[in-house]
């Protein structure tokens, strides 16, 4: 799907969205199958709701979801989910929200990059200790348009105001 972003592919299975990829390449030619009922109704649903929230009119996503990855991984991602829009959490608080000793922010960093479902699951959220951006998946200058659209500042708003 087209988005300010860039174009996004998104991809279901078992009737839930389970990734969504940036660049996605326009496909040569059509698939020789159809996808499933429930994976259409998904995809469907995920397309209009990211199209609501590239619109602003979306601030919560409701899709159901199933991203792959290890129990860690999705934990650190369950928590992402929590993070509210127009906001933004550290990797060391999402590390500490979780339970985890001091130093896992790292660890916390290493699941965020993993992220199978950018946007959805809004790891674009997640900043650095002093509140500068790093390490996004997607490249910084997308997650700076994605905080934006959200009304958050990013180091390089701040830095046209002074």
């Amino acid at each position: 799907m087209p988005s300010p972003v860039g174009p996004l592919e998104l991809v279901a299975r078992d009737g839930a969205l389970e990734a969504i990829r940036f660049d996605a390449a326009v496909p040569a030619a059509a698939p020789d199958a159809p996808p499933a009922c429930d994976d259409a109704r998904v995809l469907d649903a995920a397309r209009h709701q990211l199209e609501e929230y590239f619109a602003g009119a979306r601030r919560v996503f409701d899709l159901p979801l199933a991203p792959v990855g290890s129990d860690f991984r999705r934990r650190v991602w369950a928590a992402l989910a929590l993070v509210p829009w127009g906001s933004t959490t550290t990797y060391g608080a999402l590390a500490a929200e979780l339970g985890l000793p001091p130093g896992a922010s790292r660890a916390v960093g290493a699941a965020n990059g993993a992220n199978p479902l950018p946007i959805v699951l809004p790891c674009h959220r997640v900043v650095g200790a002093d509140g500068t951006l790093t390490g996004y998946a997607g490249g910084l200058p997308r997650k700076a348009a994605l905080l934006r659209l959200e009304g958050v500042a990013t180091e390089a708003d701040q830095a046209v105001l002074f």
